[in-house]
């Protein structure tokens, strides 16, 4: 099983290993396309100001400009304790036992703007791009697409992606059976339901820790869909090629 999840712009400072070594990241046939972007993102580092209309960067955020200036110099973390941000704070990678931290180097991947795809314990700095960003002279849905689209048809069994659709658009999960985009729904307390924000997020990391501190990880969408309400989860079929994750909203606090 293939876990596919969305990034975090917010990321941890510092780290404890050595620097970015582009040749130990998990799909090496990426490496030139990453070598590519990052010297499209030094470059324009040099420049504080072009860099922080390329990332909307506000006033207090003008340290991201010298973490992507210094990206292939300064220390690294595993890339699922670098993320930030309600997902990956449910998630909580620094605690999971050895065996589901094992387990997420084998089957988490994340998706990157700068990197494309990344192992879940690849080893990565802390930088700053998105999917959104727009560096002069590369367009990133076209410089990843197709790249990472074929990187991940070759990942063979279950495929469950929790990317967002912008990231979703930067290289293409396999459109086969057992390849299958979760969607995220909320409840309200009169049975409305409706797609979230916050809460997707939330979702999204309690059930990737679930599904790696399980006995075993599911090998098919259906093995997937009879585990879930033994581990408290409301999941079913959804669009075709999707499964929608239904959480209850919590009711909003009186005025």
């Amino acid at each position: 099983m293939l876990l596919l999840l969305p990034p975090s712009e917010t990321k941890r400072d510092g780290g404890d290993g050595a620097a970015l070594d582009l040749a130990s990241l998990a799909f090496p046939r990426l490496s030139p396309r990453r070598r590519e972007l990052i010297r499209a993102v030094r470059t324009l580092a040099k420049d504080a100001d072009a860099m922080a209309a390329a990332l909307k960067l506000g006033p207090k955020q003008r340290g991201e400009v010298e973490r992507n200036r210094t990206l292939t110099a300064s220390p690294t973390l595993p890339a699922l304790d670098r993320f930030t941000g309600v997902l990956y704070d449910t998630l909580d990678a620094p605690s999971l036992p050895p065996a589901a931290r094992e387990r997420a180097g084998e089957s988490v991947v994340v998706a990157s703007a700068l990197f494309g795809l990344v192992g879940g314990l690849d080893r990565i700095p802390a930088y700053r791009l998105s999917a959104d960003s727009r560096l002069p002279g590369v367009a990133l849905r076209a410089h990843w697409s197709d790249r990472v689209g074929r990187e991940l048809a070759a990942v063979p069994g279950l495929v469950l992606d929790l990317r967002s659709e912008s990231y979703a658009a930067l290289g293409p999960a396999p459109r086969r059976p057992g390849s299958v985009y979760l969607r995220v729904l909320g409840e309200g307390p009169g049975g409305a339901v409706r797609a979230l924000n916050h809460f997707n997020k939330r979702a999204k990391g309690e059930l990737t820790r679930a599904l790696l501190t399980a006995p075993e990880l599911p090998a098919s969408v259906e093995d997937l869909l009879d585990w879930a309400p033994s581990a408290g989860f409301r999941l079913a079929p959804g669009a075709p090629g999707e499964l929608a994750l239904t959480v209850g909203e919590p009711a909003a606090a009186p005025r």
